[in-house]
């Protein structure tokens, strides 16, 4: 049996910053918690959500979201939230802020620590529908979390674990092309191939869904054409349209699951979270779609061939050779030494990426040796 649900309200578009106050009003969020980070509160976009919010909200601020946000940080904005008597969050920012978000909707309303609603824990089960509402800015183009009923937060114990329920889909998500005009190139190029590994890994994964298979091929060829744009040429609004539609397509597609590919990038984070997520994701994905090659749904289903046609590749062409060239020429690294990664990690990375939520749906199961050849591939 399959799972095809689509529940997110999405406000997309240039200008529609301006439907957040009466979102807010319909989630009943009067006074919200603002969970961002400190760059894009100096780049001033939380002034033009609070501007937006108007009068009639009073918010909190939390602007200590950190690049790859943990449990420590999670138990300091809880303690804001109910500090500031808020009765619900808007994040502003890229998949850190809104995964944060998340972990505070979750751990401000139900007992227990943050460890507890890690879905590999069992959490799943434990959260429910009292989880404080949620609506979601995003200021990158990426993660696509802003639709995404999951959200990726590393433990006390060093683990990177997805804390996942349909009830931390943000009620709202408020997709404004604008807020992302700043973006730096390489910020704009790692959250892009962010988009684009997530398109191609839920097309790949097994799970049957036609409609999750559309969307994450349309993001695939919106990212593809686009990414360069977007670069190269911070205000082409086309390009930066067309980049954040990507990326929440990606996410769209999150139901069907994801792989090898994310499995192995929450392994190295959770190990050091100073590299950046989408960085590890596009230095993975050759050598993961290679292994997955020769999966069953991928051959029968012509898989390959099909992402060859959204990315305007001719036929046959190498697909991880196109993604490495793609992240070579966007600026980015292309491999684990680039990043200052050696073969000292592998059996760490292996371990944690073989406990992983995401080593389940992957279309071909992975063994500890197979993972060590990837690493290896990518080094």
């Amino acid at each position: 049996m399959s799972l095809i649900n689509y529940v997110t309200k999405i406000q997309f578009g240039y200008d529609s910053l301006q439907q957040l106050a009466s979102e807010a009003e319909r989630a009943g969020i009067t006074r919200p918690l603002i969970v961002t980070d400190v760059g894009v509160r100096n780049a001033g976009i939380v002034d033009k959500v609070i501007a937006a919010l108007g009068a009639a909200h009073t918010p909190s601020i939390f602007d200590a979201t950190p690049p790859n946000p943990n449990e420590h940080v999670v138990r300091q904005a809880v303690a804001q939230y109910h500090l500031g008597e808020c009765n619900g969050i808007i994040a502003v920012g890229g998949g850190s802020s809104i995964d944060l978000a998340k972990g505070v909707a979750v751990c401000a309303t139900h007992d227990g620590p943050l460890q507890s609603f890690a879905v590999i824990e069992g959490g799943l089960d434990r959260i429910t529908s009292a989880t404080a509402p949620l609506i979601a800015i995003p200021t990158t183009a990426g993660t696509g979390s802003e639709v995404g009923r999951g959200a990726i937060l590393i433990l006390d114990d060093g683990r990177k674990v997805g804390v996942i329920s349909p009830y931390v889909v943000p009620r709202v998500a408020i997709c404004d092309p604008e807020l992302t005009l700043g973006l730096p190139p390489m910020l704009t190029a790692a959250t892009g191939m962010d988009a684009i590994a997530h398109c191609i890994e839920t097309f790949m994964a097994p799970a049957f869904n036609p409609a999750a298979d559309g969307i994450a091929l349309d993001g695939l060829w919106r990212a593809w054409e686009h990414i360069e744009r977007a670069t190269t040429e911070p205000g082409d609004r086309e390009a930066r349209m067309n980049m954040m539609s990507a990326s929440m397509q990606g996410a769209l597609a999150f139901q069907k699951g994801l792989g090898c590919v994310h499995s192995l990038s929450h392994a190295l984070g959770g190990i050091n979270p100073k590299l950046h997520h989408g960085t590890l994701n596009a230095i993975f994905l050759p050598a993961v779609v290679d292994f997955n090659a020769n999966a069953p749904t991928v051959r029968d289903e012509r898989k390959l061939e099909r992402l060859r046609h959204a990315m305007g590749l001719e036929a046959g062409a190498n697909i991880g050779t196109a993604i490495e060239d793609m992240t070579r020429r966007l600026g980015l690294p292309t491999r684990l030494r680039d990043i200052g990664v050696d073969e000292s990690l592998f059996a760490g990375i292996v371990e944690d990426a073989l406990h992983d939520h995401s080593h389940k749906t992957n279309p071909r199961e992975a063994s500890s040796a197979d993972y060590l050849s990837m690493l290896q591939q990518s080094l």
